[in-house]
């Protein structure tokens, strides 16, 4: 037994720097377009539902480069329903009180997207987006592949509105994928080459998603998101929750409290 001990403790020593090895090009292709066949066919294979979706909207003048303070801008209570593959949000509450007020109407930022639309444009094939290793990780007792992304400028097809205006941008940001189902779990995405005409100087999101049950099977879902809009004048935030997975049926009844 002592014979063995130095060699096992070697073996110990080694593992973390195996772990932390780089993968080679053939496994990271083969995990990038696993993960790309599951983004491309996320939206389809998600079920009719509907669910709670809780925005808390942050504002913030600036002196251009630097926020001065943020300050509680208001809070959204939105009926979130995905039915045929479309996304559609009906603002019920604003800080609590009732509203008939259109959610795209609304002054301010909101968001859309979380539900597939922007991971299968960094995905697209059109998109032409490099991908680079970037490291390891653990979250759950998941082992996760770090990759950095940027989407070509000459073909991407992501839309940035802000205040009235409109613009195709460049992505590029960081996913991070489960090794084991491929399924991205986390990613972010931040738009660059914005042009002047929309009067915005950065916009930064990220997206965690984990299982929801809805109708007694488990599905890969948003629960989390948050995004930073930065404008000479203005920083707006909004960190939102998706709450209360469930099955969409005509009679459905969401409980829109703010419980935690």
């Amino acid at each position: 037994m002592r014979g063995l001990r130095p060699v096992l403790c070697g073996l110990l020593a080694c593992a973390p720097l195996v772990l932390a090895q780089r993968p080679s090009d053939a496994d990271s292709h083969a995990l990038i377009e696993r993960s790309r066949q599951k983004a491309l066919a996320y939206t389809e294979s998600l079920p009719d539902f509907e669910c709670t979706q809780v925005v808390h909207r942050d504002v913030a003048p600036s002196d251009g480069k630097h926020t001065l303070g943020w300050q509680r801008m208001d809070v959204l209570t939105v009926k979130l329903r995905y039915f045929q593959h479309v996304e559609e949000h009906k603002l019920e509450l604003i800080n609590g009180s009732p509203s008939d007020k259109k959610y795209e109407q609304l002054a301010g930022a909101i968001g859309k997207g979380e539900f597939g639309g922007v991971l299968r444009t960094i995905f697209d094939p059109a998109s032409d987006t490099t991908f680079d290793w970037d490291s390891w990780k653990t979250v759950k007792k998941r082992r996760m592949a770090v990759y950095q992304y940027a989407l070509s400028s000459a073909r991407s097809r992501y839309a940035l509105s802000h205040n009235g205006g409109e613009a195709i941008v460049r992505l590029h940001g960081v996913v991070e994928i489960d090794t084991e189902t491929a399924e991205v779990l986390h990613f972010t995405y931040v738009a660059y080459d914005i042009p002047t005409a929309i009067n915005l100087q950065s916009a930064v999101s990220s997206v965690d998603y984990d299982l929801a049950d809805v109708g007694g099977r488990n599905y890969l879902l948003p629960v989390r998101s948050e995004t930073e809009l930065h404008s000479s004048e203005l920083w707006s935030r909004n960190k939102m929750e998706f709450r209360g997975y469930r099955k969409f049926s005509a009679d459905s009844v969401i409980d829109f409290g703010t419980g935690k």
